[in-house]
């Protein structure tokens, strides 16, 4: 079945990438670099006046409900700039978070600060080099104050200014016990949480947090208790399919970046896009390009549906954008030449963020896996 944008979604399309272009230049990714900032407060602030951060929060709670569909054009047209924000992280894991596993009172009390800008969220996942989310040590234990959570988690993205922290503990079990999951609403400056921000390779936030005996009651609680990791890989998948939209978006500026190239380099007295061997492996970007674009809309349009496939979909878009974003990212570098390598040239950025990109919540290895294991192999 075709799929086409709605008169809404495509406003919306064409919204966020005129803001994108105008207010989210790769030269502002640059200043924040220079600067050591976060992202910028600003652009934050209008793309909230646009209403971005409300695209899934339904209306009874301040946002437009929208979908998801909606919002990943948002997040494609920031993967355009590669953009530094907190859209993702607050705007979708965050909002999904609490739409999916939180009750009245906590929707009541973050969705609405989420949809005017005021609270920004972060998920606090991962504890080892490789994204592995049921290997889980961070306990949370019972305590006169309900729960104590006491460990270690390491590349949280936007973790370092988070207002609200989605920890993921372990309530009982073993390490790798997938069952003996839950999950916590954490206040970023609660007593005993710790925050490093990291220097990281493409000049996104990200940050290490221990968690030394933070006291949390049983409101903290998203979900219930020794029972969540279902809902956990349901939020992963959220923030796959999105992450999946801004490789997207990255792999089609890197694409229109090295076609416009070709078309203006000349090498040997001709331009060199005239060289069949170029012609065949631009030829290769476009195809899969393509091809990656269809996998991430279904997975988009699978949430907005609710269907029973959105797991394996959820995994074969984020492998098939990983192992897209990594060839056009390469062959930007290596078609621009010598300036290809200069930390001067854009085409470098767009390779640092793509290496990350592709790592962050599985990388193309975890999610063929995931894809074949989901499949019954």
């Amino acid at each position: 079945m075709a799929f086409v944008l709605t008169e809404e979604q495509q406003m919306l399309r064409d919204s966020a990438l005129s803001f994108a272009a105008e207010k989210l230049p790769v030269s502002q990714l640059r200043a924040l670099r220079g600067k050591g900032d976060a992202f910028d407060k600003a652009a934050w602030k209008e793309m909230v006046e646009l209403g971005f951060t409300g695209v899934l929060i339904p209306e009874e709670f301040g946002g437009s409900g929208f979908g998801y569909v909606g919002l990943g054009q948002v997040l494609e047209a920031q993967g355009r700039t590669i953009a530094s924000s907190p859209l993702l992280s607050t705007a979708l894991i965050g909002a999904s978070a609490l739409m999916l596993a939180g009750n009245q009172k906590q929707k009541e009390a973050y969705l609405p600060k989420i949809a005017a800008g005021e609270l920004t969220t972060a998920l606090a996942v991962d504890e080892g080099a490789h994204h592995d989310p049921a290997h889980i040590k961070l306990s949370a234990k019972k305590s006169a104050a309900d729960f104590t959570l006491s460990g270690d988690k390491r590349y949280v993205i936007d973790g370092a200014e988070a207002g609200l922290l989605i920890v993921v503990a372990r309530t009982s079990g073993d390490a790798d016990d997938a069952t003996s999951i839950t999950l916590f609403l954490v206040p970023g400056d609660a007593k005993g949480v710790t925050r490093t921000s990291l220097k990281t390779l493409d000049a996104h936030p990200a940050a290490n947090i221990n968690f030394a005996n933070v006291e949390v009651g049983a409101d903290a609680v998203l979900g219930v208790v020794d029972g969540s990791y279902g809902v956990l890989e349901a939020i992963l998948d959220r923030a796959r399919i999105g992450l999946a939209s801004e490789m997207v978006g990255a792999a089609d500026a890197a694409f229109e970046m090295t076609s416009d190239y070709l078309k203006v380099r000349k090498q040997f007295g001709q331009l060199i896009g005239s060289f069949q061997s170029i012609q065949h492996r631009a030829a290769q970007m476009f195809t899969d390009l393509e091809l990656t674009r269809s996998c991430v809309v279904a997975a988009l349009d699978a949430l907005d549906r609710n269907a029973n496939n959105v797991s394996e979909l959820a995994s074969l878009a984020k492998a098939r954008a990983g192992e897209t974003l990594h060839l056009v990212s390469n062959e930007t570098v290596q078609m621009h030449g010598g300036i290809g390598m200069t930390d001067a040239h854009d085409s470098g950025l767009y390779m640092k963020r793509a290496r990350v990109l592709e790592a962050l919540y599985g990388n193309e290895a975890f999610h063929r896996d995931r894809y074949a294991r989901l499949g019954g192999y």
